[in-house]
């Protein structure tokens, strides 16, 4: 196995602080990784309070169930399932979840995942190694088409096609197993590339996002988090991604303000959309001290919204 470098948890104090963390509450670390964030949180936590953490992937539920703390559970889960988990624990109602979204620095740095082309390992990349369909299988069986539109939308790469076309003739001797032969073929295709950017990041970033289903993962999330918040709790999502972040501004500012109803529509105030979030702050960004130990940290921003008491307002007398 390949060694990996340090895990450094990402925006740990900003994260930890914005969920506002009471000591009897209820909390969901949705994305357990190696625990950075969930240690913390136990910190602040009383004797009363209780962390749930999900991760799919189960070298991070192993190192998950190293934590000793009975106001600690573990769940073998995707951040889709959260409903499922907590609904698991017996709790009608959380007061914060935290979601950081993405892959994990480990994941990364052990060749044998697949996650990355510094490496030359199996073509995998799947958080779950226990479930779903590698890269090298949807590179196996997936058409010039199919190929195309993944490493378009999830790799906004706009050499795409030419990518595509590469790999259908490679795959037409003998299928795509390795990283360092996806790698090599792109670096064909891509003519050019950002300064300092290796012409594969796109595509292999692409395809981890597809193969982890990870964008529909946030969007099953994020409405099963604002349902079981309870008022008043945070809900806080760290994006690597411009694909991810997008999907998280838009369901905070829909959430926040869905009155988007025609201006002067003769209607009662009890009838019109109520907000069921609250922004709080602005989006928090790492820090130069943090991207300087951790140049992973760059591309990190964090949002955060606090549930809103949905009840009707009284009518009028």
């Amino acid at each position: 196995m390949t060694p990996a470098s340090p895990h450094r948890t990402v925006l740990l104090r900003e994260a930890v602080s914005a969920l506002n963390i009471q000591p009897s509450g209820v909390y969901v670390d949705a994305t357990f990784g190696r625990g950075g964030h969930s240690r913390a949180i136990l910190e602040k936590l009383g004797e009363s309070g209780r962390l749930l953490a999900l991760d799919c992937d189960p070298a991070a539920v192993r190192a998950a169930r190293q934590i000793d703390d009975r106001r600690f559970s573990i769940f073998h889960r995707r951040f889709g399932d959260l409903r499922d988990a907590v609904g698991e624990a017996g709790f009608p109602c959380i007061d914060g979840v935290l979601l950081d979204v993405g892959v994990s620095s480990p994941q990364i740095d052990e060749a044998e995942r697949g996650f990355s082309f510094r490496f030359d390992a199996p073509l995998d990349m799947r958080m779950d190694t226990s479930d779903g369909e590698t890269a090298a299988e949807f590179l196996a069986r997936a058409d010039i088409k199919e190929i195309t539109e993944v490493i378009r939308n999830y790799g906004e790469e706009r050499f795409a096609f030419q990518i595509a076309k590469k790999i259908a003739f490679a795959r037409e001797t003998r299928p795509l197993a390795t990283t360092g032969e996806l790698a090599a073929l792109v670096r064909e295709a891509v003519r050019t590339r950002e300064p300092g950017q290796d012409p594969a990041t796109r595509t292999f970033q692409a395809l981890r996002i597809y193969v982890n289903q990870e964008l529909d993962q946030l969007a099953l999330a994020l409405p099963q988090a604002m349902e079981l918040l309870a008022r008043a709790g945070r809900l806080v999502v760290i994006c690597f991604h411009s694909l991810e972040d997008r999907i998280v501004k838009r369901f905070f500012r829909e959430q926040s303000n869905p009155d988007t109803l025609p201006k002067n529509l003769p209607l009662r105030s009890d009838a019109l959309p109520r907000p069921r979030l609250r922004l709080v702050g602005r989006p928090v960004r790492a820090g130069d001290e943090e991207t300087a130990h951790n140049p992973r940290a760059r591309s990190a921003i964090m949002r955060v919204a606090e549930r809103l008491d949905t009840a009707p307002l009284p009518e009028a007398a």
